[in-house]
């Protein structure tokens, strides 16, 4: 077992070192993987898009039936004493939320308090390689389950997929299902057609990003085109550019897809221009949505 940090965590009502948090083996998250997630960026300290990503927190318990253990002051609260005591200032916050302790039965059962935790680490986002030349995804059939809209803590399909791509030597497995994009195993996915940011419209198969309405957003500030429609894998391979979002990438140019280049012309295999405004347009946004 690798050595765990002494960096301060959460969990059911208590701060201590990472490496003394304890659950019961009962815990449904566990046994079931019966709980969900969410993961707040945080820049100089500051967390960025924090509201939306509390919204998205409500949304999944509640497809659980799972009661917020909090109201949004409390967990802003409780983020910020995580950010607090660590050294850095780029930071990831991590918060889970399962049914909590119970014998082992499929039901769901009542009246349980919900085990809470959370712990707070260092970013690390792209490389300056790879925002300079862009980064390197394969394909899979979406195997995973119906649900993808939960931000559940069940995340072996990912995970499989995510494999996918490491055995490859990729950064992102990018998936589609029924012949159409969905996501990559971690992260939204985008393509750029005639200088248009398309996305997947939202579905069941599709997490809804923060960085979806994020996108939108900085699209109408720097006079994009945004849709979200469905968006065949033909589309995807003849994508003038092929982008990645998440809470940790940002926005990523992919520029091989399947070990073959993406994109036309002078511009094939090489971050293109929407991804270069988008970039630039995120960076503001992080430095006046940051709380």
């Amino acid at each position: 077992m690798p050595d765990l940090p002494e960096s301060l965590c959460y969990l059911n009502g208590e701060f201590g070192p990472l490496s003394e948090a304890r659950v019961s083996v009962l815990d449904r998250g566990f046994i079931f993987g019966d709980g969900v997630y969410e993961v707040v960026p945080v820049y100089a300290r500051r967390l960025f898009r924090f509201d939306e990503h509390m919204a998205r927190l409500a949304r999944s318990l509640a497809k659980l039936r799972i009661a917020n253990p909090h109201t949004s002051a409390d967990w802003l609260a409780l983020c910020r004493k995580l950010v607090a005591a660590q050294a850095v200032e780029d930071q990831l916050v991590y918060i889970q939320v399962t049914r909590g302790v119970a014998l082992r039965d499929h039901v769901m059962p009542v009246g349980l308090a919900p085990t809470v935790f959370m712990m707070a680490s260092a970013m690390k986002p792209p490389t300056a390689e790879q925002r300079h030349r862009g980064v390197a995804c394969v394909t899979a059939r979406d195997f995973r389950w119906e649900r993808g809209d939960i931000k559940s803590i069940s995340l072996l399909g990912n995970v499989l997929a995510r494999q996918i791509s490491a055995d490859a030597g990729a950064v992102e497995t990018i998936m589609f299902r029924d012949g159409h994009l969905t996501e990559a195993a971690a992260c939204n996915v985008w393509i750029v057609h005639e200088g248009a940011l398309l996305g997947p419209p939202k579905s069941e198969h599709v997490l809804e990003g923060i960085r979806v309405e994020l996108l939108r957003e900085l699209c109408e500030e720097t006079g994009i085109a945004y849709n979200l429609r469905p968006i065949a894998e033909s589309e995807v391979v003849a994508a003038d550019e092929i982008l990645l979002s998440s809470a940790t990438k940002e926005v990523l140019p992919v520029t091989t897809l399947d070990h073959e280049p993406v994109g036309h012309g002078a511009q094939r295999g090489k971050p293109g221009p929407v991804y270069a405004r988008l970039h630039e347009a995120y960076q503001r946004a992080k430095r006046a949505q940051s709380i």
